[in-house]
């Protein structure tokens, strides 16, 4: 651990006497990664971090991105081996005290500790350092917080946030509240909403449940209407700055907000997908995941996450230019398997996009090519454009693998039959015969199939080549 220099900044008294230590707003931050240490099943002690193939910098590179995300003025920052977990402080008594130099070297009125924190193991390091702490729950939470524009994504992030918030008003984190404009933890629109009462807040988060309810009813309605639209749905979906936004925005000539940082999405968007062959989808841009998610925020954020459980086609987005990808696919997997979608089970429904291959050299660009081939996947790159077209056309083709091409001619009296047709199926070619008669040919999902047999007759129904 090699913290910096404190820079020479004008104080002012906070709360409590406590110096302010804020340069344009910005929290002065130090971030703690514990390194816990378990037995394997010889006895031998072996490292327990993170999925495979992520390094313990790598996990803490990945915690001071997220401080940067919400642009905290991280000062310093470490990993710290923990041999034994402690119930009072995870860390033990001579490391806290080493810590707390760290702190006071710094200055600090922020500590992040890359791992979950008991209430008591919080108020504790609290009062150890004389600095507000948050865990990587906590964290995550404030950055959502952050991020959220819309009122659907603003009423989830509060839930997740006064869930998680229940079990800690037990004292108070006013130092920062009253000087930082942020959500949560930080201050800001949702703190006034984080009631010491606990009968208060178990009303507030049963009406925000309510509200939920009706977002999630309200989201049914959009996609029972865009089903009636013939076209099938997309979803990306991938860890945190996978470059999901910016892939979303090539296929689509969307803007929606691409940025190199964490979280830079929180609201979904949904755009209409031209294929190469006159094909056309629905693609919808989601959350980032990310390793230990929360489970709040998984449990907030369903009626949000819904759609990728609606989607016909799930692709998945990595950034295949990070060397803990290989982890990263496992933490999405995870969140997947959490909302019922099992990658293993149904390989038809998920495709892989190795993305950012521009940041790829040539040599690994061709590993990464030979493997992608071999696993199924498409390695692409949603700034230079490389393999988008061969991603659009894999996109097309397994959307439309389920879909039967059938012509049908349909007579002028059949005025209710062409127009359920047109509202329920992909109409691909429209040719009149004459005397009124219009041939159409159209491609219908198979839940359609047998409501289009009925209502046309199975025998009047004719295979078509694509």
């Amino acid at each position: 651990m090699r913290p910096t220099d404190p820079k020479k900044l004008k104080r002012k008294k906070g709360s409590g006497g406590r110096k302010d230590t804020r340069a344009d707003g910005r929290v002065k931050t130090v971030v703690f990664a514990p390194m816990l240490e378990k037995k394997s099943a010889k006895g031998a002690r072996v490292r327990s971090l993170d999925a495979p193939e992520r390094t313990p910098q790598a996990r803490l590179d990945e915690v001071v991105g997220l401080a940067a995300a919400i642009d905290l003025d991280v000062r310093a920052s470490g990993l710290v081996p923990v041999p034994q977990p402690k119930p009072a402080t995870l860390f033990g008594s001579g490391k806290v005290e080493e810590l707390a130099g760290v702190v006071r070297v710094e200055d600090a009125e922020l500590v992040i500790v890359d791992h979950p924190l008991t209430p008591v193991q919080q108020r504790n390091l609290e009062t150890a350092w004389n600095a507000k702490v948050l865990d990587r729950t906590g964290l995550i939470l404030e950055i959502f917080g952050e991020r959220a524009r819309t009122r659907e994504g603003r009423l989830q992030v509060e839930l997740a946030h006064l869930v998680y918030q229940k079990s800690r008003l037990v004292r108070s984190w006013t130092h920062l509240e009253r000087q930082r404009g942020g959500f949560g933890f930080l201050g800001g629109p949702g703190e006034t909403q984080i009631e010491t009462d606990r009968r208060l807040l178990g009303e507030r988060i049963d009406n925000l449940r309510k509200e939920l309810v009706q977002v999630r009813r309200t989201r049914a309605l959009h996609r029972k209407s865009r089903q009636r639209v013939p076209y099938p749905a997309a979803a990306l979906v991938g860890y945190t700055n996978a470059g999901k936004s910016t892939l979303f925005n090539t296929l689509t000539g969307a803007d929606v907000l691409a940025q190199d940082i964490l979280f830079a999405t929180l609201d979904p968007t949904i755009r209409a997908l031209s294929l190469p062959n006159g094909s056309k989808a629905v693609l919808s841009d989601t959350v980032g995941f990310i390793s230990d998610l929360p489970t709040t925020l998984v449990a907030a954020f369903r009626a949000t996450l819904e759609e990728v459980q609606e989607a016909d086609l799930i692709l998945h987005v990595r950034d295949i230019s990070d060397p803990a990808s290989a982890s990263q696919r496992a933490d999405v997997n995870a969140v997947l398997a959490a909302l019922g979608i099992n990658a293993e089970a149904e390989p038809d429904r998920l495709l892989e996009v190795w993305n950012k291959a521009d940041l790829l050299d040539p040599i690994a660009r061709e590993h990464a090519e030979n493997e992608a081939k071999r696993y199924g996947a498409i390695l692409a790159s949603a700034i230079s454009g490389f393999g988008l077209d061969t991603l659009l056309a894999e996109i097309e083709g397994r959307l439309n693998s389920r879909r039967q091409t059938v012509e049908i001619a349909v007579q002028p009296q059949e005025g209710a039959l062409s127009n359920w047709i047109y509202e329920n199926c992909e109409v691909i070619v429209r040719s009149d015969l004459g005397d009124g008669v219009t041939s159409l040919r159209i491609r219908v999902a198979p839940e359609k199939r047998d409501t289009l047999a009925r209502m046309a007759g199975a025998a009047r129904l004719q295979t078509a080549a694509e």
